[in-house]
């Protein structure tokens, strides 16, 4: 789950970690309101995404009038594909320097990962694709924590001036805010030293675990809807797993990571998946909308259907896709991978009532369906 920033900062003020005085606000109106009480301000774009700067998202204002410009301009923008409803009316700071400080699941380390660098206020990404070396990362073992002994260590040999100790304090801060609040990452940049020699998070960045949602309800309430299509929306009310892709081959087939191989398949043999749905042991009572969802979607080209049994019999899957596929009668090529519990008994009924012979490997029905989606076109 994504929070805006005007979210997320709470998060490190109660940690102890300084942010600007703000006030968001929903109308012009609001703003100019803000801007009297705060004196000059950043007029921002409240949307959970990145470059909002660049998009024309922020803008200084020094006066009621011109704040109330700033959001008549800002709000009603779309950004990242992202209607900004609200801004955030914040106090402006005396810059001298800018720093990047982030806490982030790590897929290598399984764990933690603390981030830090010099080039704080830009594209941390762009920067560390041009030098590795510009952002100093410390993977955290969850048992030992991050204290302020390790924080000194990561930041030995930076040009801090004296602000090492600073530094440190908000690094392990951050930390705790991660812990405490189940992220999967809180980033700050910039991390600013202001004139008279503070610290300020200027900005913030937070994502929630979404499996920690309910153990954080009043916090998950101040989240960002996740944006879905129509198709995801109806997905959801079926009780379906179901996320719209770019590309033409549809997916079908048991299990997430299962699914997920198709895709990866599908994309090493030069095609594009249409979508992510998995059904699993739901496929006998649920083929039948799962299908409906997956051909609603006009790109749609081909469709590889592709089931893998263990507890949950492919014939009993294999079943009640024959029977949906019986009402629906879709016209595209469909190409089917079935292996594992019930396996015979699936071939066997693909045979008897399709004519269809599955392809020995998922492999090769992936290869078929990629083929049957150019060859499609822009026909279907």
């Amino acid at each position: 789950m994504n929070f805006q920033e005007h979210a997320a900062k709470p998060l490190l003020a109660a940690a102890g970690i300084a942010v600007p005085a703000a006030k968001p606000a929903r109308t012009p109106e609001a703003a100019a309101a803000a801007q009297k009480a705060l004196g000059p301000v950043v007029v921002k774009a409240q949307v959970p995404t990145g470059k909002r700067g660049k998009a024309g998202g922020i803008r200084k204002a020094d006066t009621p009038e011109q704040t109330s410009a700033a959001a008549e301009a800002i709000l009603g923008m779309t950004i990242d594909g992202l209607r900004v409803e609200s801004v955030l009316v914040e106090s402006r700071a005396d810059i001298k320097r800018e720093f990047y400080a982030a806490v982030m699941n790590d897929p290598a380390s399984k764990g933690p990962l603390v981030l830090f660098s010099t080039l704080g206020g830009m594209d941390i990404e762009e920067a560390a694709a041009k030098d590795a070396s510009a952002v100093h990362r410390t993977a955290v073992d969850i048992r030992d924590g991050f204290d302020a002994k390790a924080a000194r260590a990561m930041l030995k040999g930076l040009d801090l001036g004296d602000k090492d100790a600073q530094v440190a304090d908000v690094l392990v801060r951050l930390y705790q805010v991660y812990r405490d609040n189940d992220a999967e990452l809180i980033e700050i940049n910039p991390l600013a030293v202001t004139g008279d020699g503070r610290m300020v998070a200027l900005d913030c960045k937070f994502v929630m675990d979404d499996s920690a949602v309910k153990r954080h309800e009043e916090l998950a309430k101040k989240g960002t809807p996740e944006k879905v299509t129509g198709l995801e929306a109806k997905g959801r009310a079926l009780g379906l797993r179901y996320i719209e892709l770019d590309g033409d081959v549809g997916v079908l087939a048991n299990g997430a990571g299962l699914t997920m191989t198709t895709m990866d398949v599908v994309r090493h043999h030069g095609g594009k998946p249409a979508n992510f749905l998995e059904i699993g042991g739901e496929a006998y009572t649920q083929a039948k909308p799962a299908l409906e969802l997956v051909l609603a979607n006009p790109n749609v080209r081909s469709l590889v259907i592709n089931f893998c049994g263990a507890f949950a019999r492919t014939d009993v899957m294999t079943e009640g896709v024959l029977a949906a596929l019986d009402a629906i009668k879709p016209k595209l090529p469909i190409h089917w991978s079935v292996h594992g519990t019930g396996d015979v008994e699936a071939r066997a009924m693909l045979k008897e009532k399709l004519g269809v012979v599955p392809f020995e490997t998922m492999d090769q029905a992936c290869a078929a369906v990629v083929e049957s989606a150019r060859k499609a076109g822009g026909h279907r």
